[in-house]
């Protein structure tokens, strides 16, 4: 029955939109209720926690920090959870600089803040200059409403969260109640001539504090476009403090490729099933993101894996396409490991086990230049060139082939670059704990820097021959190829992390009838 619109009840429109989220709840509200719920709960065990092993690592991390903005009070963020749909969240991942820092990888809260406070010389943690501290909301007594009221933070609904004593044994860092940020972060801060304490703040992390931090600024007549500016370098330093990698995040990121080793050998066994589904690249999507659950934290980032015309797309992440006898399955994919570090890797597969003369001609030619770019690397080369050696490789392979309307010189030229309509992305990206690590840092340091020892990058040129292409023979069109590996600088030369998942054609075809027959 269709109701009046005037019989709208007056308590329905009264109720604040925020708090209509919970008009599906039925939890009982009476105080024997709530008696009852803060009764008869075992009381939790008090262990004591050793240092996580990253701890050592985060402690000299806060050092160089430190050194790097000796009077300054930092504010370093993990973030606060994103919203997917109304009031279900995204699974929670800190931000990088937070995690770097504190050596945490999943294991906290969302909300959590690293505040580096400034002291005499010297006389900080460590020798540094700052005296750190990790708040965070801790573990709610079982006694409290929130333990089963707060489907964000309650017990009952998210499981057991750190206590501050946990989390100050695990970090090696003082903890305190998040209820007590607010004091932490603006006392005293203000303008540095006449006294007061600079902020800078790892901003668009968290909004209510970027809005705490910025409310402060204004009402101590902080300049605001001066502190945007002093944010940015900050946000510029924590990226060029990971370019080289410890020993711990190296040790990190292997897992994370073996992992990844693993989780190609699971797709090759699955593409029999592809070829049968109609969503044939979902069914090697899948097969990969189970390994990923199952060994790490999760995807390093959205897996490709596309089949036939579809890996000529650079981020083909819909995955619907089918994978089809004769097509060539070219799958990008990393595992993020617990504390966040990812590996990066792509093997371009034929779904029937072997490859065409014309796939592994082509195949040839993008191995012939990630080969050569591995070659080139070692310290005191310059990042760039690493990309300008694999396209000199292919840029002789293309002219080869007929298909360059210049020369192979004007090419490679500055005014040229007629061969980047085949490989139009980077050969090589830092990798870590975000797939495209170090973003924010300077051009100096990054594309035009030196190699060094501890770098982690990845090789990954390719060719990518669209089925609308008119300026190739049709025998090249739908044939999308892409090696990706992951680098290691040594003091002589580089390691390929990702050396034993195969890469050569002969090696592939193999590996693929073994897994096959197993």
């Amino acid at each position: 029955m269709t109701q009046p619109s005037d019989a709208v009840q007056p308590a329905a429109q009264d109720q604040p939109m925020e708090d209509r989220v919970e008009n599906r709840s039925h939890r009982p509200s009476s105080d024997a209720f709530k008696a009852f719920m803060a009764s008869q709960w075992q009381q939790t065990e008090d262990i004591d926690f050793q240092p996580d092993a990253a701890a050592s690592y985060a402690a000299q991390r806060r050092v160089t920090l430190s050194k790097r903005f000796p009077t300054d009070r930092l504010v370093i963020p993990a973030g606060a959870p994103k919203v997917r749909s109304n009031d279900t969240d995204y699974r929670f991942r800190p931000h990088s600089a937070f995690a770097h820092l504190t050596g945490l990888g999943v294991d906290h809260e969302p909300e959590a803040v690293l505040v580096m406070q400034p002291v005499a010389e010297g006389t900080g943690d460590h020798g540094s200059n700052h005296v750190a501290t990790l708040f965070f909301r801790p573990l709610a007594g079982r006694d409290s409403e929130e333990f089963y009221a707060n489907t964000k933070t309650g017990e009952f609904w998210v499981g057991p969260q750190p206590t501050l004593k946990e989390l100050h044994q695990r970090t090696s860092i003082p903890t305190k109640d998040l209820s007590e940020l607010e004091y932490a972060v603006t006392v005293d801060a203000g303008v540095v001539e006449i006294g007061g304490t600079r902020i800078r703040l790892v901003r668009e992390t968290d909004q209510n504090l970027d809005a705490l931090v910025d409310t402060s600024r204004i009402n101590t007549g902080v300049d605001l476009e001066r502190s945007d500016a002093m944010d940015g370098e900050l946000a510029e330093f924590l990226s060029e403090m990971r370019l080289i990698k410890d020993e711990f995040e190296i040790a990190e990121l292997r897992g994370s490729v073996e992992s990844t080793i693993r989780g190609f050998e699971d797709i090759v066994r699955a593409i029999p099933q592809a070829t049968q589904h109609a969503r044939g690249e979902r069914v090697i999507e899948t097969a990969f993101f189970a390994r990923a659950r199952l060994e790490g934290n999760d995807l390093g980032y959205d897996t490709i894996a596309a089949a036939g015309n579809n890996a000529t797309v650079l981020h083909w992440i819909r995955n619907t396409g089918e994978v089809n006898e004769g097509d060539l399955l070219l799958v990008d994919a990393g595992v993020e490991a617990d504390s966040l570090y990812t590996a990066d890797i792509t093997r371009t597969l034929p779904v029937n086990g072997t490859f065409s003369p014309v796939q592994a001609k082509i195949y040839n030619a993008v191995l012939a230049a990630a080969d050569a770019a591995l070659y080139a690397a070692k310290p005191g080369v310059l990042f760039r060139d690493i990309h300008n050696t694999a396209m000199e490789v292919l840029a002789h392979h293309l002219d080869d082939w007929g298909l360059l309307p210049v020369s192979v010189q004007e090419a490679l030229s500055s005014d040229g670059q007629h061969h980047r309509r085949w490989m139009p992305h980077g050969t090589s990206h830092h990798l870590g704990l975000d797939v495209h690590d170090c973003a924010q840092a300077r051009r100096e340091m990054y594309l035009d820097a030196p190699l060094q020892e501890g770098m982690v990058f990845t090789i990954e040129p390719g060719l990518y021959f669209k089925n609308e292409d008119l300026a190739i023979p049709e025998e090249y069109r739908g044939i999308g190829i892409r090696i990706e590996d992951d680098i290691l600088v040594t003091a002589h030369g580089a390691e390929s992390l990702s050396a034993h998942l195969p890469r050569t054609i002969e090696d592939i075809e193999s590996w693929m009838a073994d897994l096959w027959r197993s």
